[in-house]
């Protein structure tokens, strides 16, 4: 069973071009028969997420029958099936589909293959079903953002796949630090551990972004656009949005940055320290972090200056423009 026919296609890696397979956009469900709801059910969850999503009716050489026409397999069975019919079809991560195994209770979600290149991003999807994603790559079982993720925040995508290893140590020994900008013509020459990242469209502004606990999605809305407005800007001006580590998990910021289409980079504390904005913080008294807002917007525009001094909405969500 499939919800798109035209599924004939000659290649034996995954869909996305250059080394862009750090965002599936392209997905297949694999089920049983009887699991066929539960398909379904995740079609209906979060199939708009997607460029196109895909019911498969399992057998025993589907996986190698659609291998390469799909950035990611959801494989609704035990982990051991996926894992023993696709082991001898891996070749190499930044070409390989990715998988993630789901249960019929939707209980976890379990990347199997292909993490940093789609897997973790279905998982977190499934999660919005009540699934637990459980992520074994290091950078996520630490919490920390590696340069694959950072990569689609920023509309970009990873030139150098090999260098990620060493940068992804560097994240989680938080040595990395913000990634640097170069704008051209110019020749970079780097050595292997550099992650040479090439953006998908034009430079924007940044909007460093800070809150209080618990802020609302339209609470994020407005801030915004209060502070693109008094810079006379809109939405289409902006490339990203930028935070603090201990603000990358605010509800109502990640949906707000989702429903603009925006990628979200979070700082660790130490960079942000590096970066610290002209205007006084609270939080640098009371918990010794520096103004999130402004340090972000320093730390992530490719100029690393404000455009736009940190401005506060509905003492709950605070916003700065970096360029």
């Amino acid at each position: 069973m499939s919800t798109d026919t035209d599924n004939e296609s000659s290649s034996n890696s995954c869909k996305a071009p250059d080394s862009d397979g750090e965002v599936a956009e392209d997905i297949a469900i694999v089920a049983f028969e009887r699991k066929m709801d539960t398909a379904e059910d995740i079609v209906d969850g979060i199939g708009d997420r997607y460029e196109s999503i895909d019911i498969l009716e399992y057998h025993g050489d589907v996986f190698e029958e659609y291998w390469g026409e799909y950035d990611c397999f959801i494989g609704l069975m035990a982990s051991g099936i996926a894992m023993r019919k696709t082991a001898h079809l891996l070749d190499d991560k930044w070409d390989d589909p990715a998988i993630c195994v789901v249960d019929e209770e939707l209980t976890w979600a379990i990347p199997i293959t292909g993490g940093h290149h789609g897997a973790n991003q279905v998982a977190d999807d499934l999660a919005s079903m009540g699934a637990v994603p459980a992520m074994t790559t290091a950078s996520e079982a630490a919490d920390k953002q590696g340069v694959e993720k950072q990569a689609k925040a920023l509309d970009a995508h990873v030139v150098n796949g090999d260098s990620t290893v060493a940068t992804n140590l560097a994240v989680l020994d938080d040595e990395l630090g913000p990634i640097e900008r170069l704008d051209g013509p110019k020749a970079v020459l780097v050595d292997d551990d550099v992650t040479v990242l090439k953006r998908n469209k034009d430079d924007g502004v940044v909007l460093g972004t800070g809150s209080v606990a618990g802020a609302d999605v339209e609470q994020f809305h407005a801030a915004w656009e209060q502070a693109l407005d008094e810079a006379d800007l809109d939405r289409g001006d902006v490339e990203f949005v930028a935070t603090g580590t201990r603000k990358a998990d605010e509800d109502g910021m990640l949906a707000a940055a989702e429903e603009w289409g925006l990628g979200v980079v979070a700082f660790e504390k130490e960079t942000l320290e590096e970066f610290e904005g002209p205007t006084p913080s609270r939080s640098k008294e009371l918990i010794g972090w520096p103004g999130i807002a402004e340090a972000s917007a320093i730390a992530a525009g490719r100029e690393h200056d404000l455009l736009a001094e940190k401005t506060r909405y509905d003492e709950a969500v605070t916003v700065a423009i970096g360029r």
